[in-house]
């Protein structure tokens, strides 16, 4: 294997360096992919043993079987030269993270089917692409790896209650913070403390103690959900949606777009991306759900305007002259007064 194995072993950190010892050793002894979920990096140590695996043996992972629909003829040939092992050692550098795995596994493979390659991605941990605009191309559905100019970082949030949307371009969500290495190494040591304090109490049936603590963590800016025999400690965000602006609440349209965007969120696991975050603390974010670019769906309804002073993407103008065209929404109004004009006149 020579150089590839120089390239490869240069490319990881100590740490992923001896995960990836680790499970080469007991290789074949049990699904050692199995726990990635909750792990992005241990997943892209998966996937460089596996292609050191493969390029030694000519044999593809034990249990991939079970998150793909294709068969172990062409689970070869994914990994052979052409696909995953090629991609691989043709790239300078080779791949040094997650993300950068990710995208690699996604253009090899692009002309796969989507459930394989989702698939895929999932056996190792790793987050799935995102269905929605693509930067080349805002108005087609696509997968695409890698994020879209001037985005700091991403998330995917807990399924949003109907009660976190505060307006129609504004929601509270929370991020398990177990399922993301940025978000638990950010949690603050008094956080974890009250954490553990309030399991004991509630163990010790002292639920007066238990809201106690509940509520520091809280104003901490976290929150624990209790489930059967778990429990999920969340870091809380509010978004704004980057590009739109809802009526407020007090004008025309204002409560029917709080109540269209309560119905597209209500329940959905959101995937964030953030560009920066606004005067009032809050994310300014671009936003996709189970069935598309969120802001995009609020624009073809008529709920929001696009706020062109501060996002000139032509695809969010293009949307929302669509909807005026179609009359829906607040374009039912004759001349519906700008957000921002309306709270420039109030102050």
């Amino acid at each position: 294997m020579g150089n590839a194995l120089r390239q490869l072993g240069a490319c990881l950190c100590d740490a992923i360096k001896q995960q990836a010892h680790e499970a080469a050793a007991g290789y074949g002894g049990g699904d050692h992919h199995a726990g990635y979920g909750a792990s992005s990096e241990a997943g892209f140590a998966a996937f460089a043993r596996d292609i050191l695996h493969f390029d030694a043996t000519g044999e593809v992972p034990e249990g991939l079987a079970s998150f793909v629909q294709a068969t172990r003829a062409t689970q070869v040939i994914w990994y052979a030269y052409k696909k995953l092992l090629s991609a691989w050692k043709d790239s300078q550098p080779p791949p040094r993270n997650a993300a950068e795995a990710t995208q690699l596994i996604t253009q090899s493979l692009q002309t796969r089917r989507k459930s394989d390659l989702q698939g895929l991605l999932r056996f190792y941990g790793l987050s799935h692409p995102v269905v929605g605009p693509t930067p080349s191309n805002p108005s087609t559905q696509a997968l695409y790896p890698t994020w879209p100019k001037g985005v700091q970082y991403e998330f995917t949030t807990l399924p949003v209650e109907g009660h976190s949307v505060a307006d129609g371009d504004t929601i509270t969500v929370f991020v398990d913070v177990s399922k993301d290495d940025r978000e638990e190494r950010a949690v603050p040591r008094s956080v974890f403390n009250a954490v553990e304090k309030r399991r004991r109490a509630r163990e010790n049936r002292d639920y007066k103690k238990a809201d106690m603590l509940q509520q520091q963590i809280f104003d901490a800016g976290y929150k624990v959900f209790d489930g059967r025999g778990s429990e999920v400690l969340a870091h809380k965000y509010r978004i704004r949606l980057r590009g739109v602006d809802a009526p407020e609440s007090s004008m025309p349209h204002g409560p029917e777009s709080k109540a269209m965007l309560i119905k597209l969120v209500e329940g959905q696991q959101l995937r964030v991306y953030v560009y920066t975050a606004d005067q009032y603390g809050r994310l300014v974010a671009d936003v996709h759900t189970s069935h598309g670019f969120l802001q995009e769906q609020l624009l073809k309804r008529g709920c929001v305007w696009h706020y062109s002073q501060y996002d000139h993407r032509p695809e969010l103008s293009e949307w929302e002259q669509e909807a005026r065209r179609a009359r829906v929404g607040l374009w039912h109004f004759p001349n519906p007064v700008k957000p921002w004009e309306y709270r420039k006149n109030a102050r």
